[in-house]
Formats: structure tokens, sequence, C-alpha cells
């Protein structure tokens, strides 16, 4: 399995975790997204994310799923959320994932951390806990943390730490950190991979302002692989005319609180998986929002369908 660097690009799809209806893991279910997921594009996947509702598994289930996973992938790179409240169990949790042959772990900041000298304290901590030859993708996602982390603190974390490779670059307004990180780096700072999440949103500015790709749960990975490649070519055009006629259902998928069962819906919709059930607690659509989400699913396949 090949690790993840500084210059790593494309789509990684942050992947579901798929249960029964009766709350269990479904494997065969967790098969067929892998193969759904690479099918449509992605260049590789990001498991146990928050998206991947890894708070609601067990450490037993979180390693078997780690296991299938990687065993599904046939050596594409996988990289493993690892985010805990202590470094210990981030470390016993690197070890075990990166043994199996993960292509690398996420982390991202714990509420606690206050100042940004906290935060440099705290990823010092994680690269000394998991080990200088593990690559580690920093989560910046303040929507959901609560934390943020400046462009110069950024900066501080990368220049000491090598092994941090990648910023999975959620903040929200944040186009402006992306071209600053950026305009560090042609001053001299060492590179850093950056792949965007918050579904996709802002996914073609994202790239026109320096990102690599994206990381991000949206169920049409094909969307996110064309509008990447489109976008790098220079046809902004055509990658924008891709990205409007998803928009609709990107922006829905926003929600917050019931943005996880509107993915989840339309993966089972497209045969990914099984059941669109989440493990309690975890709220399902009701008749309304399934109406909508179909509406808007249809209203995005004309538009494709035009589009040719």
């Amino acid at each position: 399995m090949a690790l993840i660097t500084n210059t790593t690009s494309g789509v990684y799809v942050i992947a579901v975790t798929p249960f029964t209806d009766t709350g269990a893991v479904d494997y065969d279910s967790l098969d067929r997204v892998v193969d759904f997921y690479f099918e449509r594009g992605a260049d590789g996947l990001t498991i146990l994310g928050i998206m991947g509702e890894a708070p609601k598994l067990t450490q037993k289930e979180t390693l078997e799923i780690t296991r299938r996973v990687l065993a599904r992938a046939g050596g594409k790179p996988i990289v493993v959320g690892a985010s805990a409240p202590g470094l210990a169990a981030i470390g016993e949790v690197t070890a075990a994932v990166m043994d199996m042959g993960a292509s690398g772990v996420m982390v991202a900041p714990p509420s606690s951390l206050t100042t940004n000298e906290s935060i440099v304290t705290y990823y010092r901590n994680v690269c000394e806990t998991v080990g200088d030859a593990v690559p580690v993708v920093l989560q910046d996602y303040p929507l959901i943390t609560k934390i943020n982390i400046s462009v110069d603190t950024l900066g501080t974390i990368f220049e000491a730490h090598p092994n941090i490779v990648m910023l999975k670059h959620e903040d929200w307004p944040g186009l402006a950190k992306i071209a600053a990180l950026r305009a560090a780096e042609a001053k001299g700072r060492r590179r850093t991979s950056i792949l965007c999440g918050n579904g996709g949103l802002f996914l073609m500015e994202e790239v026109q302002r320096g990102a690599d790709g994206a990381m991000t749960g949206y169920a049409y990975p094909e969307m996110m692989r064309d509008v990447v490649r489109f976008v790098k070519s220079g046809d902004n055009d055509r990658a924008a005319d891709i990205f409007d006629a998803h928009l609709p259902l990107v922006r829905y998928e926003q929600q917050q609180g019931v943005g996880l069962a509107v993915r989840k819906y339309v993966l089972q919709k497209r045969g990914a998986i099984a059941s669109a059930a989440q493990r309690k607690p975890g709220p399902g659509l009701d008749a309304a929002s399934i109406a909508e989400v179909e509406r808007l699913i249809a209203r995005m396949e004309r538009r494709l369908a035009d589009l040719g």
C-alpha cells in the first residue's frame, strides 16, 4: 500500500460505514461501497472519519472495518481516521492500521485546545506518539471541532513536522486560507498536500485557489473526479457545467444533523449499500425530505443528460 505524501492529489472519498437496520456493521455493503467509490473515480478513500460514524464503533469494529477495506481496496490508498480524546488511543489505532497497510492517518484537534500554542503542542505530541514514519493528515474542521487554526499556526506545525503531509481543509469561509498557504510555499515553506471537504460545496474555487483535490463524501464521486480534472486542465466552463448540475443536491446534503442521512439515502438508491441506516443515535429522513431528495436527483440527471 502506497503512503500518502505532500504531493498526493485527486479525490479521496470520505467513506460511510454501512449498518444493517438493526445497527450491526454490514460488511457485505462495506465491500460493495468500496467498489462503488473506486469504480466512480475515487483515487483513494478515507475511512472512519466523522461522517463514517467512527465514535459509534467499538475498537474491535474499527480494526475489522480497516482490515476489510484494505483487503477490498487492492492496494489503492486508504487513510484511516485516528482522532481520539487521548494520545494513547491515537497511538494504538495508528500502530494497528499502519501494520495492516494503511496509507496514513487523519487526526483532528480536540475541542479542549484554546490557543494556537496549545494546538502546536498537541500536534507535536501526536507526531511523537505515532512516529515520524507515519504520514499524518491534519483535519482543519472548525465548524465541528470549534478549533480555529490560523495560517501562521498551520505553517509552524508543517515546518516542525514533515510527516504531516496533508491538510484536510474544511474551514468555511476558507478560500483565502488556501491561497495564503500556497503563497507561503511560494516563499519557501515546504509543500503540503491540500484536499478539501465541506461536501464539495466550494470544490471548483478550492482547486482554482491551489487545492490538490477533494476529501469528502458526496455520493457522486464522479462529479468530484470530473470537476477536479477539468479545472486542473483549464476547462473551467466544463467543470462549472457539471458542478452546477450537482449543486442543489450538494447544498441539500450540507444540512447539519441530516446530511449523513441524505448521503446514505442516495448511496442506498445508487445500490452502493443495502440500508441507509445510521447507528443510533442518528436520524433518518422523513417522507417530505425523501421527496425533496428524489426531486433534486431527477433534476440533476436531466441537466447532466442535456450536457451530453
